[in-house]
This record gives C-alpha cells, structure tokens and sequence, in this order.
C-alpha cells in the first residue's frame, strides 16, 4: 500500500544530525550516508521532526492559495486553533473577514462542527457498554499512532467522523444551497495547524469525503495578517466550546459531565497508551488525546509560542457565547470510516520467516550495546537490530562493535606477525641494508 505523507525532507538543508531520530515517536527516521531518510509505512505525519529540526530540513507540503482558482465556490475551513494566532490583534469576525478578504467566497468555521461532534460523543457515551476507555480520533496522529505503535487500541477509537469532516461536508451542502452549483463547483480549504491534518485530508480513512484541499497555516499567516485592519467583519455561528478544542482540554468540556482524561504531547500520549494496553485506566470513559503540546495550538505549523496561544484563545472565548441555540442537523455527516493497523512493524508476511527473524534480532540486539545512542542512524539498538536482520544495516554500524573488532583485528595482526620468520620479520629493512653505497 502506498501512503500520502505530507512531512518532507529537503535533503540539501539535512547536516545528518540525528536528532529527529532520537524524537521521532514511531522510530520513522533513520541516518543513512548522513542523510536522514524518513520510513513511509511509519510515519504519522505527527511533524516532531519539523519541530526538533535545527536546520529546518523536514517541510510540511500542503496546497497554496492558488488553488482556489480550480473551483468557483470556494469556502474556508479554519480549525479552532487557528484564531489564537491573531486573536491579540483583532476580533473573531474581524478574523474570519480576513480570510474573505484572501479570496473565500465563505467561512465555515470547524468550531462549529465540533461543537456538533461533542454532542454526538455525549449520546454515543450515554449508550456505550464495550471496552473502555474510547479514545478521541479528532487528532490524526493519535490515530496514526495507535495504528502503528498501539494496533490493540484500534477497536478504541470513537466511531465518529472528525469535527474537520465534518465541516467539509456540512460546508458543502451549504454551498450547494446557496449556489445552485453541483459538489464538483464547490471547494472546500481546511486552514490546518499540523501536518498529520494535512495527511488525513490527502489520504482519507476508508476514502470518505472530507476537505477538498488543506492549506497550512504558516503559508499564509503573513497575508492573513494583512487583511486584519481593513477585512469587513464575517459573522461567527459558533460558541466557546468549539473554540475550546484548539486547545487541550477543550473537546473534554465540551462533552462534560464524565470521567474524562486529557494528554497532550505524543511522548504522554505514548505513556497513557502503554498503560491502556496493560489494562489500566479502564475506569476512564474516554480520553482526548492530542500529538501536540498545548493542543491544536502548539501545532507544528503555528507561529506563536502555544502557550500564549493558549491564552489567547481562552480569552477569546470568554466573549462568545457557550453555543449556538441551534446545531445544524448533521446526520450522515457524521459517518466515520472504520479504522485499521498498518502492518508498519511486520518483519516479514510469511509467519515461519517471521519468527526466523524474531529470533535473529534477539540475538543481534543482544550483541549490541544496549546504550540507544543514536550514533548508528537509528533510535535505538533494537532498531538497528531489526534494521540489520531486514538487510537495511551492518552490526558494524554500531561504533561500538566496530571499535571491538578494530581492536579484536589489531590483536590479531600483532599476533600473526610474531609468527613470522625472522627472515620475512623486516622486509623492508632488508632493501634498505641491500640498496647501494651500504655496503
């Protein structure tokens, strides 16, 4: 199977510096010939390797405003968190009037349709029996995570379309009424804070309609920032609480009432996970769990610091009402497409090979160091004993096996030459004694 990725890495800014390895929560990135090189089954697009890079060498590839121009209705879809990066500047209408001003026909704001989706989690909470906890898949590196890292938990995840979906299908109705166009007239643009949104857009789970493109946010800031003084006001249809979900937290108080658990961060997120595989946290109904530190608002693809961020929106909040009086009817809108592993860590399709392998990689890892030092090009010593037993690395990669067999070579060659005859022992002092005028 082929696989979007929305991460990319420029190779001419790559130094070979290793520390997306080291950050990367699926063990996705590896060193080879001092360039990173990104593993595609593994990747889920989280953009930590975007954050951790010090030479900006990893890029997030979304669509630019000129694709506007392929549709004659074109409506924008900003996430919640994406008025926390002007709301210290202007208004929320003022704020969505800019994106008017850059060529949207109209706004359809995705705080709104969580704020649908929040209402379809409580009743779907109320009904539930199966195992617990359900885990939130408004965050398409979570998903990714479990696919990849946690496919046990796959079963957890709330079978419910996205807040973004959602929006996009909603938004299109919408236009449709409006204009008399057919679908295929009408566009629909998410303004995206991460690139794993990005990723979920391009390649949809189950191939349900969604966002027809997606826009990263960094690739526009500065022109939204234009247009926030002289944007003609865009009125908002939604409350705080759908704003609430750009930040971590905020999905949770918009459901209420329950035992629910929030983690931010992929690295707590990964904690939380291995937990819930063991077992634990079975009394939690459900959890939010976001990629991301702060939430949506420290996405990879902000500008400002996600705490301040966080602040803004909060405050922003406190002048919007807690909701619209009346939802749109979503209905099938709220449709999601089942979720499933990828088969991103098999070492090998066929069973026996498998368990061949498995017991190869035992072994090698038990050669190695045990110190995860990254120095090979991969995260961590059992990573490159399972690079080395799928033929994508040598042990001798390893500094340290390469250090004991110089030394183990040497010994060995000071060895062999005390076992020389004393007539082969000094060759080379032999010529010198033979060349003329020594004699």
């Amino acid at each position: 199977m082929g696989y979007f990725h929305s991460v990319r890495l420029e190779e001419d800014k790559c130094k070979g510096c290793t520390n997306c390895i080291k950050h990367c929560p699926t063990e996705a990135i590896r060193v080879r010939e001092g360039k990173a090189r990104i593993i595609q089954e593994r990747c889920i697009d989280c953009g930590e390797c975007i954050r951790i890079c010090p030479n900006h060498a990893k890029i997030a590839v979304g669509d630019a405003l000129t694709a506007l121009a392929a549709y004659s209705y074109r409506i924008a879809l900003p996430a919640p968190a994406i008025v926390s990066q002007f709301a210290g500047q202007a208004g929320l209408e003022r704020i969505l009037g800019a994106l008017i001003a850059l060529g949207f026909d109209a706004v359809y704001e995705v705080a709104l349709a969580a704020e649908i989706v929040a209402l379809a989690t409580r009743r779907y909470l109320d009904n539930y029996r199966g195992k617990r906890p359900l885990i939130s898949p408004a965050c398409p590196a979570v998903v990714g995570l479990i696919q990849v890292r946690f496919p046990s938990l796959v079963e957890q995840i709330l079978p419910l379309a996205t807040p973004v979906d959602v929006a996009a299908r909603l938004a299109r109705k919408e236009g449709m009424a409006v204009t008399g166009l057919p679908s295929q007239a009408i566009g629909t643009f998410f303004i995206s804070p991460c690139p794993a949104k990005i990723t979920a857009v391009r390649q949809p789970q189950g191939g349900l309609p969604g966002p027809d493109r997606v826009i990263p946010l960094a690739a526009i800031y500065g022109d939204i920032r234009q247009h926030l003084a002289t944007a003609v006001p865009y009125p908002s249809r939604a409350g705080a609480t759908g704003y609430g979900w750009g930040h971590s937290g905020g999905e949770n108080a918009s459901i209420g009432g329950r035992r629910l658990l929030e983690v931010d961060g992929i690295h707590h997120v990964i904690a939380v996970f291995t937990r819930i595989e063991a077992g634990d946290f079975d009394d939690i109904e459900y959890i939010e769990a976001q990629a991301c530190p702060g939430g949506c608002v420290g996405g990879a693809l902000m500008v400002h610091n996600p705490y301040l961020a966080r602040l803004e929106l909060r405050q922003l909040a406190l002048c919007l009402p807690s909701g619209p009086a009346n939802l749109p009817e979503a209905g099938s809108s709220l449709v999601a497409a089942p979720v499933q592993p990828r088969p991103a860590l098999q070492l090998d399709t066929d069973l026996a090979t498998a368990i061949e392998k498995m017991q190869r990689l035992e072994a090698t890892q038990a050669m190695l160091p045990g110190l995860d030092c990254g120095s090979c090009g991969s995260p961590s010593c059992r990573s490159l004993a399972e690079d080395i037993v799928r033929d994508e690395a040598q042990d001798t990669d390893c500094v340290f096996v390469l250090r004991e067999r110089v030394r183990v070579l040497a010994e060995e060659v000071v060895e062999l030459a005390r076992k020389l005859p004393p007539s082969m022992a000094q060759p080379e002092r032999r010529d010198k004694d033979a060349a003329p005028g020594n004699s």
